[in-house]
């Protein structure tokens, strides 16, 4: 065994490790956090991408810093945007995976790979975790949530597509092994893909979120759970705090509040949406 496969079993059994521990601390931890059912799976499944990443965006952008405060915590534009990128990732990254691993098996040309994945992930994430499981925010409609959620999946979708395919085109030449999905190479270079999708993908999700094309992080809470005062104190000192500094609070997501008008600028969004998406697959072939 020469130094460099030495080198990338013991860094690929770190992270395997460590992102064992992450899944397990997010699983059992997001139970408490009073976020909707929705997201605490992406977190999930995006910890199982991403590893210790995954949990610090948890720990960072959704978790509960006291009982009573998710609201006010997560209302912040950026954990906004968060909710809503991870959301797109988790959903896109189980279509874009499973693809993979069939292409990697059958050994397919890499062109015919990224179709696959593409399509995969952008179906997956779009009629089941966008528009089944949010058709709540349609009304209840399904038909209606797949009107409103086909353009800004599109638009996600391709910058989620432009991060992976630059890291996993790359990362399949460099890391031994990575070819083959009953190698754990395979998983960990898919993980770091779909982490670069997710960077790629988050100022996308910004002016989704801004215009309210997309959902940020939400909260759900049994109805007639009392506030403990020490929650009420911090949400106070929070919104006196932006008062002082002039500082709007991010408009928190709620039901029924997605638009389903198209907003002004789209046309350019698309155009450079898909210039990122190209420029992506060009990085991971040059």
């Amino acid at each position: 065994m020469d130094a460099s496969m030495s080198f990338w079993q013991g860094l690929i059994t770190l992270w395997m490790i460590l992102t064992g521990l992450a899944v397990a601390f997010v699983a059992w931890d997001i139970r408490r956090t009073p976020e909707d059912p929705v997201l605490k799976w992406g977190f999930v499944i995006m910890t199982v991408f991403s590893g210790p990443v995954g949990a610090f965006l948890y720990v960072l952008g959704c978790r509960e810093p006291l009982p009573g405060t998710h609201e006010a915590f997560v209302r912040v534009a950026w954990r906004q945007v968060l909710g809503s990128t991870l959301h797109c990732v988790a959903g896109d990254g189980v279509g874009i995976v499973v693809a993979a691993a069939i292409a990697a098996s059958g050994q397919w040309p890499l062109a015919w790979s990224l179709i696959a994945e593409y399509g995969a992930g952008f179906l997956f994430g779009w009629t089941i975790f966008q528009a089944l499981f949010m058709r709540h925010m349609a009304g209840g409609s399904y038909r209606a949530s797949l009107r409103n959620t086909v353009w800004p999946e599109f638009l996600s979708m391709n910058g989620v597509m432009a991060g992976m395919a630059a890291v996993m085109i790359h990362g399949m030449r460099l890391v031994p092994g990575s070819g083959n999905p009953a190698n754990a190479a395979f998983w960990f270079v898919m993980g770091l893909a779909l982490t670069a999708g997710l960077v790629v993908a988050y100022p996308i999700n910004a002016w989704l979120v801004q215009r309210g094309l997309k959902h940020g992080m939400m909260t759900v809470r049994p109805h007639g759970q009392p506030v403990p005062v020490t929650a009420g104190l911090w949400t106070s000192g929070q919104a006196l705090q932006r008062a002082a500094h002039g500082t709007p609070a991010a408009p928190h997501a709620r039901q029924g509040h997605l638009s389903p008008a198209m907003p002004r600028g789209l046309g350019r969004m698309t155009l450079l949406t898909l210039g990122v998406f190209a420029l992506g697959i060009g990085l991971g072939l040059a």
